[in-house]
C-alpha cells in the first residue's frame, strides 16, 4: 500500500522574535524543516513526501536547499489561508484515492522512525492513527466564576503525525473550513470516522519558542 506524508510548514518567526519563519531556523547545522523531512525519508525511501509551504516562501526554501546541498526527494505544494486549506492542497496533489497519508508539522523535527512506522501500521489496520501523550502536570478548568481540578488521566496531548486512510482524508476534507477544525483528527472525526490514538513521545515537541529550540538541539543529537 502506497504511503504518503504531507509535511505542513506555514509558521512565522513571531514567537521566536525572528524575521525568519521558524521552520527555516537552524538547529544543529540544518534548518528545522530539513531535519523533519530527513526523519521521514529515513523511515522509507519509497515514502512520497509532499511539502506544503506558503507560495511566497518557495524561493527562500529552494535557496536553502542549494546552500545546504539538501537533495531529499519531495513534491512542493503551495499552502492555503489556514492549516486546513494547506492540508487540503496537499491532498489534492495526490493523484490516487488508495493508500495511507500521514500529516506532520514541519516544526516537529524530533520524530522517530518507530513512531512513524507505528502510525502507518495502525492506520493500515484501523483507518487512523493519531500520536498522543498523557498529561504530566495537574490541570484545572477555568471559567468566569472560578476554577476547579480536572482528572488529567482523561486527557491526552495530541501530536503529529496523524495518519489516515487516504480515501477517508479525501472525503473528510471535501468541505469548507470550520473553526472547530483544530487538526486533521477533528476534520476526520467530523466526517464520522473513528480516531485511534497511539503512543507518542514527549521529545516530539513542536518548536514554537526559543526555549523549544534549545530542547530540540539536545534531542536531535540522539538522532544524528
Amino acid at each position: 500500500m502506497q504511503e504518503y506524508a504531507i509535511i505542513v510548514a506555514g509558521g512565522s518567526g513571531t514567537r521566536m522574535n525572528s524575521d525568519v519563519p521558524k521552520q527555516f531556523l537552524p538547529v544543529n547545522g540544518l534548518p528545522i524543516l530539513m531535519h523533519t523531512i530527513s526523519a521521514f525519508r529515513r523511515y522509507s525511501t519509497d515514502l512520497k513526501i509532499i511539502l506544503v509551504l506558503p507560495q511566497e516562501q518557495f524561493d527562500y526554501w529552494i535557496a536553502l536547499c542549494e546552500k545546504y546541498a539538501f537533495q531529499q526527494m519531495f513534491a512542493l505544494v503551495s499552502g492555503g489561508k489556514t492549516r486546513f486549506d494547506s492540508v487540503k492542497n496537499g491532498l489534492k496533489s495526490i493523484k490516487s484515492n488508495a493508500g495511507l497519508v500521514a500529516v506532520h508539522d514541519g516544526v516537529r523535527p524530533v520524530i522517530s522512525q518507530e513512531i512513524i512506522a507505528a502510525s502507518f501500521q495502525t492506520a493500515a489496520e484501523s483507518g487512523s492513527a493519531v500520536v498522543s501523550v498523557p498529561l504530566k502536570d495537574s490541570i484545572r478548568s477555568v471559567a468566569a466564576g472560578g476554577n476547579k481540578a480536572v482528572d488529567r488521566s482523561t486527557f491526552h496531548l495530541i501530536q503529529t503525525p496523524q495518519t489516515f486512510r487516504l480515501d477517508w482524508m479525501q472525503q473528510a476534507f471535501d468541505k469548507d473550513y470550520d473553526p472547530s477544525f483544530t487538526d486533521c483528527a477533528s476534520v476526520v472525526e467530523s466526517a464520522g470516522f473513528p480516531i485511534q490514538l497511539i503512543p507518542g513521545a514527549y521529545e516530539n515537541i513542536k518548536i514554537t519558542t526559543p526555549e523549544d529550540l534549545r530542547w530540540a538541539e539536545i534531542y536531535l543529537k540522539e538522532f544524528s
